[in-house]
């Protein structure tokens, strides 16, 4: 009875289009061309595109670029899509407005096991994720950690640059992070699916360097006995991203401005261009201005480069992130080492919370590994960390830790504060970072519905 309804429900096309449209998903469907023959209502309510503008169509074309951004599998002359795929993109709306979009693709196929077409289910996410940014509950962004007011506001940045091609520029002192922040900007933006290729211009050899970025033809100098890509080339349709870029010479600063000018490079002993489609993404811990007035940078260049400026938060300016990545680094290098489980004592993450980390987000990764291989036990104390963060402490202080704050009190400020921990800080008369660090060695100190 049950198979015998099913099959009457599934054979007339008018039922099976009526639960399609009803889904909380939306769904495109196209052929091995790309024509599209299905698109069902939520996929209209999603996307602002109406049926009759898509139906009929090339996917790539119904929507002014491919829907999947560079992560379709249609691109070329052969599909790549096996079976299933699931991944995460950012669309822009006929309306010009971006969503966040969570996609699954399947291959169909017919009677006889053959591939006919695609079909693609799809869920709106931004909502979701605003909300979180507004509520303040994400913990990390885009495999970026942290949840400071300062990261969640360069999280939002990158959500805002992502959509738009231009290039951005990142500033921040070493080992804030700016290769992930670029990477992200890369992850978030249609490019993702495509190459990102990172180069540090620092590290270049100063006679390579002209070959590595932009590449050679064969016999154009002494060593070059076959045709080599550049990393420009290698990143054609994704993000280059230049790190260190007030290390570049001068020479190659000419070159790079004509690459943003124009969109094409020409290759050492080369006779023509060639043009490339490539994102500039890229970073400096030094003041390119005072670069500038020295000389060493041209100013057309950090014009070109700088359409985007973003800037990055030291660790000291953004402290309350401190415990949340301890316990992603500790948990990360153990998990890589097979070692046991481990935790962090009051005192060990007092002290780090204390330090002026000159190192930044790298400096405390690194002070996590070097504790995880001195430690003897199954916790971090005071005695496990590097000299630096312990040698202004006295012998009083390494031998104990002092609490001030005990599991009621903290309780009841929260109660009486309404969960907010600023105001909670101030009604136990103790430092905001003081608090943080007693409510993540004693989380029963929180009240459940808070």
């Amino acid at each position: 009875m049950e198979k015998n309804l099913l099959k009457k429900i599934v054979s007339n096309p008018k039922n099976l289009e009526r639960i399609l449209d009803n889904l909380k998903e939306g769904i495109i469907a196209h052929d091995l061309n790309r024509q599209i023959f299905y698109f069902n209502k939520k996929a209209e309510e999603i996307t602002k595109y109406s049926r009759d503008e898509v139906l009929g169509k090339d996917c790539h074309k119904a929507f002014s670029e491919p829907f999947c951004g560079k992560q379709c599998a249609f691109c070329g002359d052969t599909p790549l899509l096996n079976d299933k795929a699931e991944y995460f993109i950012n669309i822009i709306t006929k309306t010009g407005e971006k969503r966040h979009v969570e996609m699954s693709t399947v291959m169909m196929k017919g009677s006889n096991g053959e591939n006919f077409g695609v079909l693609a289910t799809f869920k709106d996410l931004t909502e979701l994720i605003n909300l979180k940014f507004k509520a303040r509950e994400i913990t990390g962004f885009s495999n970026i950690i942290g949840q400071t007011s300062e990261m969640l506001e360069v999280f939002q940045q990158i959500r805002d640059v992502a959509m738009y091609d231009m290039p951005v520029h990142i500033y921040g002192t070493t080992g804030t992070g700016k290769e992930l922040v670029a990477h992200a900007i890369h992850d978030e933006s249609p490019r993702k699916g495509a190459p990102f290729i990172p180069i540090n211009c620092g590290a270049l050899p100063e006679g390579l360097i002209e070959s590595e970025l932009f590449g050679h033809v064969k016999g154009s100098f002494s060593g070059a006995i076959r045709d080599k890509k550049g990393r420009f080339e290698l990143a054609d349709n994704g993000t280059i991203f230049l790190d260190e870029i007030g290390e570049l010479p001068k020479p190659l600063q000419v070159k790079l401005l004509r690459f943003l000018q124009e969109g094409s490079v020409e290759k050492i002993g080369a006779e023509k261009t060639i043009s490339i489609d490539v994102r500039v993404i890229s970073a400096t811990n030094k003041d390119l201005k005072k670069a500038i007035k020295k000389g060493k940078f041209r100013d057309d260049l950090y014009y070109r480069i700088n359409v985007i400026p973003l800037k990055l938060p030291s660790l000291r300016n953004r402290k309350n992130d401190i415990p949340l990545l301890a316990k992603h680094f500790l948990n990360k290098t153990t998990k890589k080492n097979s070692r046991g489980l481990l935790r962090i004592s009051g005192a060990a993450m007092s002290a780090m919370m204390d330090y002026n980390w000159p190192g930044n987000v790298r400096e405390l990764e690194n002070t996590i590994q070097f504790a995880i291989v001195k430690c003897k036990s199954d916790v971090i104390c005071l005695n496990d960390l590097p000299m630096e963060l312990t040698e202004h402490l006295s012998p009083g202080e390494k031998r104990r830790h002092p609490r001030k704050l005990g599991a009621d009190t903290v309780r009841a400020a929260l109660v009486k504060s309404g969960g907010n921990k600023a105001k909670a800080a101030k009604i136990l008369g103790v430092g905001r970072a003081t608090l943080y660090r007693f409510i993540n060695n004693y989380p029963d100190a929180v009240p459940h519905d808070l």
